[in-house]
């Protein structure tokens, strides 16, 4: 193993730039042994703190800089920290261990994955890679995927891993109904498939490096010597499988150093544990508390706002946030008619703000709590001409021909990557029909053997005879492409190569449509950042490129410097900030989301996303709701958000400057399923009765317009499937049809007038 030695003399006195720092800040940067919790405030200077932390262990000879791993969530905070460390000491930060959990560990499994089965050049599947083949799974098990959806399989198989609950464990403790037993069945499949395809999933690139460490407790020493001291960003969102990794790592020395804020712990349901910051010093008996408090962010009245809404929670560790910033302007609430009101009134603010203040594009920020509200924005924005980016839509890797090359490319590396295979042996059509391609899956399957495997022998297969030499002249293809590859030809000779012998390009151009050509410009936009990335590589490998996207993040394609207005979720905007916020959409069963019946909603985190949207403004904050707003096709009456009736009513104001109006008791001594209805608004509608009589039920439902029981989010029983809980809704009168997701029997499509509904409380 390799040693690292440090120098024997003594630094001569303090590094200078500690004198830049507060007295909080300097205590947490200079306690450099044993385990320390920095506590750190929205905008309380987390990043400089880490990143002075790094250059004073190294200026201080506490360890060589390949001693030192810094853990983030985001390839930009990894990128930002490091940059900023080289400009304080020099080129030793390059030798730094920092980025991603999944980057980092990635990088220890390229290294090790023999030792658990795996070749180095493994494929790392996102998550249309594991639906795809959890999709396939499905069929091969004669359940309909459109009954049986992919996607809520993989959520519970990636929660279990992440979890680090295996298949076998999952299939004795863990299944209560039929969909967990077509998902224990699925998930040993999925993880055996995986495998033969040298491929793992996102939750694999955690759990993998968890198993190797076990398993080879000597392996875990090499690394735990290596990481002499580890640090940990946002250490609130870390979930079970990355506080498992990380505590073997530290439990040598631990010398772990955690910032987070669990105020701003917003990923439950990615399987981010508030616990593992909660309980940080039971976990470490020795380990010093330090409070970020000062906050250089926001003016007092934006921060005095944050302040009063995080406080209504009641797990949280203590802290005060502070400021020595200007009072600043009042927050300004906007009430709108609806959504499109809502959006033009926005627009029309920015506009305002730019002529009056002479702020720019790129200060705006327009924060929602879910995607499709962007919609109406747009809109606005584009009959104003104001320019914006979107934060969140298709990402450039997701586009079909992006997947396309790059999974021909994958195969140039592993291929006996099936799912990868599978996509584009017969793409562009070469004759390869899917009678053919099942009958290679089928083979593979009785021979228990990857299909690449199969296909090497083609001749020998009872396959169709035409289909048969089509596979040959493919194999032969991604062979010489391979051997090119290892003969040195470079990673962008090799794509153009690619591109002509496959006859995608060609294809491209045969077609000769808009769509086609939009296609064509994608390829030849990848072909450019494959060259860019060997132009800034000494030893550029496909393999390499190919991780490296693979791991790439929305935040990490936000760019700050683009003259144009943001328009991103709450979850997306964390880490950054702006001089001016929009937080739109203010209004219960919206933010918060489903607070009408509480059904696996909690309200404190909801409540520390909104602290979160909140604290991303630096200058100026407003907030907007709307009195209706438009769900399956019609006009429903809204309630203001709780949250406007928690802030502190001292710093926030009407857009005629007035004190708003709060109701501080409107959800007290309610049900959780209670809507809450706010009866602020004088609305001069006319309540007709209508009775709803499902033919089936039981039960008969009186309600007055825009309150018909069957919602989004009710919890409903059906006679024959059971209790669920409608996840869609679409149609309007004797056409409304629901989407149940039924805990015994997985989605249902119903049409609601002949279901035999029932709402349950």
């Amino acid at each position: 193993m390799k040693t690292f030695s440090l120098p024997s003399e003594e630094p001569k006195g303090r590094p200078d730039f500690l004198s830049g720092l507060n007295k909080q800040q300097k205590q947490a940067v200079t306690h450099t042994d044993g385990p320390l919790l920095i506590v750190a405030g929205a905008g309380s200077g987390k990043t400089r703190v880490l990143t002075y932390r790094i250059a004073y262990l190294l200026q201080q000879y506490k360890a060589a800089p390949e001693q030192i791993l810094a853990l983030t969530f985001t390839n930009k905070a990894a990128r930002e920290m490091k940059e900023r460390i080289q400009n304080l000491i020099g080129d030793k930060a390059k030798k730094l261990w920092m980025g991603t959990f999944h980057s980092i560990f990635s990088k220890i499994l390229r290294f090790e994955a023999d030792k658990i089965g795996y070749g180095a050049d493994f494929t790392i599947y996102d998550t249309n890679d594991s639906q795809t083949v959890i999709k396939q799974i499905l069929q091969e098990l004669n359940f309909d995927p459109k009954e049986i959806k992919p996607k809520t399989i993989h959520n519970k198989i990636s929660d279990s891993k992440n979890q680090l609950i295996e298949a076998d464990t999952y299939q004795d403790r863990f299944v209560s109904s039929t969909l967990d037993d077509i998902t224990a069945r699925v998930y040993k499949i999925y993880n055996k498939r995986l495998k033969q395809s040298n491929a793992m999933d996102f939750d694999d690139l955690l759990v993998k490096p968890i198993q190797l460490f076990e398993q080879h407790p000597d392996i875990l020493e090499k690394y735990q010597d290596r990481f002499k001291y580890i640090l940990i960003d946002e250490y609130q969102d870390t979930n079970h499988a990355q506080y498992k990794v990380t505590k073997l790592l530290a439990a040598k020395y631990e010398n772990i150093c955690v910032v987070g804020d669990d105020a701003q712990s917003i990923y439950s349901f990615r399987g981010a544990d508030i616990s593992n910051i909660l309980n940080f010093k039971e976990d470490y008996e020795d380990a010093t508390q330090v409070p970020l408090e000062q906050n250089y962010r926001s003016t007092k009245a934006i921060l005095q706002c944050a302040d009063s809404i995080i406080k209504q929670n009641t797990k949280q560790l203590d802290k005060t946030l502070w400021t020595d910033q200007d009072y600043g302007e009042r927050i300004t609430v906007l009430e709108n008619f609806d959504e499109r009101d809502e959006a033009n009134r926005v627009a029309s603010h920015i506009q305002n703000l730019k002529m009056k203040h002479g702020y720019k594009n790129n200060n705006f920020a327009i924060l929602y709590r879910t995607n499709y509200q962007s919609r109406v924005f747009e809109e606005a924005l584009r009959r104003k001409d104001l320019a914006y980016q979107l934060v969140g839509g298709l990402s450039f890797y997701q586009r079909k021909e992006i997947k396309d090359v790059l999974a021909y490319l994958t195969l140039l590396v592993n291929p006996h990557d099936e799912t990868n295979l599978l996509r584009i042996i017969n793409e562009p059509s070469r004759g390869i029909g899917n009678k053919s391609i099942q009958d290679l899956i089928k083979q593979a399957r009785e021979e228990s053997s990857s299909i690449w495997n199969i296909i090497q022998n083609i001749e020998e297969l009872d396959v169709y005879k035409p289909a048969k030499a089509r596979v040959r002249e493919f194999v032969d293809m991604i062979n010489r492409l391979r051997s090119n590859l290892e003969g040195g030809e470079s990673i962008s000779d090799t794509v153009k190569a690619m591109l002509e012998q496959s006859g995608y390009m060609r294809a491209l151009v045969e077609e000769n449509s808009h769509e086609s050509m939009m296609r064509r410009d994608n390829i030849i936009e990848l072909q450019n950042a494959i060259s860019y990335y060997e132009k800034g590589k000494e030893k550029p490998s496909l393999s390499a490129f190919l991780q490296e996207i693979s791991l790439i993040t929305d935040t990490d394609k936000f760019d700050e410097d683009k003259p144009a207005i943001t328009l991103m979720t709450v979850h997306a905007s964390k880490g950054l900030e702006f001089p001016c916020v929009f937080i739109v959409g203010l209004e219960e069963n919206l933010f918060p989301m489903g607070a009408r019946d509480n059904f696996d909603v909690d309200i404190e985190e909801e409540r520390r996303l909104f602290y979160v949207a909140i604290t991303r403004a630096e200058e100026r904050l407003y907030f907007s709701h709307c009195r209706s707003r438009f769900k399956f096709g019609e006009e429903m009456r809204q309630s203001r958000s709780r949250f406007l009736d928690e802030v502190d009513a001292g710093v926030v104001q009407t857009e005629t400057g007035a004190t708003i109006s709060q109701k501080k008791d409107r959800f007290e001594n309610k049900s959780s399923g209670d809507s809450g209805r706010d009866m602020d608004y004088d609305w001069k509608q006319a309540h007709t009765k209508k009775t709803y009589k499902s033919p089936s039920a039981t039960i008969h439902y009186d309600y007055e317009d825009g309150e018909d029981p069957f919602q989004v989010g009710t919890k409903v029983m059906h006679s024959k499937f059971g209790p669920g809980k409608i996840i869609s809704r679409s149609g309007l009168g004797t056409d409304a049809k629901v989407v149940v997701f039924f805990k015994n029997r997985g989605q249902k499509k119903l049409m609601l007038r002949a279901a035999p509904l029932q709402v349950i409380d």
